[in-house]
């Protein structure tokens, strides 16, 4: 085993804009409002929600505009949910005034400027906010625009599903997504009691292959590349299903039965209740 890598996400910006365009030029008026995975919103509102992202990035990083106040004060991981839920819905209400074609080509030029902009930062500078679901207090450039590359990417596989497009799950994509979501596990794991050195390790195949390993160590849990040679409990999921289970789209109960999980189900437990968004 080995430490995570280090994901330099902004050569990967462009062309998951480009695919996501490609799939929206080709829908038909009816498909705009087709149902998806989400609890909350159709094919037209998460082309709406991802485009608000990549604004939102543009007008706080690049330009340095200030971020709204909260109308009360952010003292707990809920309040923060309850904060971005809010801002969330009033663009998606919004936006329901905009044309499928203006919402697409609003995408295409913040896409292209999404990507300009994650060129020229340094990725090792302190990141303009931090990413909250993994326990950070201050994060990296890398990971805060990893966190970014997640969501765009996730929210377009809803899409792909609502409207029958294959899902990008080629190792270009997927295995830089799946190493960012994993940083959710250690804050997942939290206070799960297990003597020192103990181990739970989840895989990811196919389409890609791809290990992890939660170990105990005094002060909690880390996380590192690769499988135990014999951990305390495994997890094994497909790509779709470890995504989903990531992002909070599918039940704990419906994760377990996709998944295969054995060893310890105490040390497996904590896998199906990580979430790697602001949820």
């Amino acid at each position: 085993m080995r430490p995570l890598p280090t994901v330099l996400p902004a050569p990967l910006f462009a062309p998951l804009s480009d695919a996501l365009v490609s799939v929206l030029r080709a829908l038909a008026p009816a498909d705009w409002e087709r149902p998806t995975v989400s609890a909350r919103w159709n094919v037209r509102q998460i082309a709406a929600h991802i485009l608000d992202g990549q604004l939102r990035r543009l007008s706080f990083q690049r330009d340095a505009w200030p971020v709204p106040e909260p109308d009360r004060p952010i003292a707990s991981r809920s309040d923060l949910v309850r904060y971005l839920d809010g801002l969330n819905a009033e663009w998606v209400k919004t936006a329901a005034r905009f044309s499928p074609r203006v919402l697409t080509d609003l995408l295409e030029r913040a896409g292209r400027e999404t990507s300009e902009m994650a060129a020229a930062l340094d990725p090792f500078a302190p990141a303009l906010f931090a990413v909250a679901w993994a326990g950070d207090a201050e994060s990296p450039v890398w990971f805060d625009l990893a966190r970014d590359l997640t969501e765009h990417w996730h929210h377009q596989q809803q899409i792909r599903l609502a409207v029958g497009v294959p899902l990008l799950l080629e190792p270009r994509y997927s295995v830089p997504v799946f190493d960012t979501f994993v940083r959710a596990l250690p804050l997942a794991f939290g206070s799960t009691q297990a003597p020192r050195g103990a181990t739970a390790t989840v895989t990811i195949a196919p389409p890609v292959s791809r290990s992890y390993t939660l170990v105990r160590a005094a002060d909690g849990w880390t996380i590192e590349e690769g499988a135990a040679d014999a951990p305390d409990a495994r997890v094994d999921f497909d790509g779709e299903t470890a995504w989903r289970v990531l992002t909070g789209g599918l039940p704990s109960a419906e994760g377990h039965l996709r998944a295969r999980v054995s060893g310890d189900e105490r040390l497996a437990e904590p896998v199906f209740r990580a979430v790697a968004i602001m949820k």
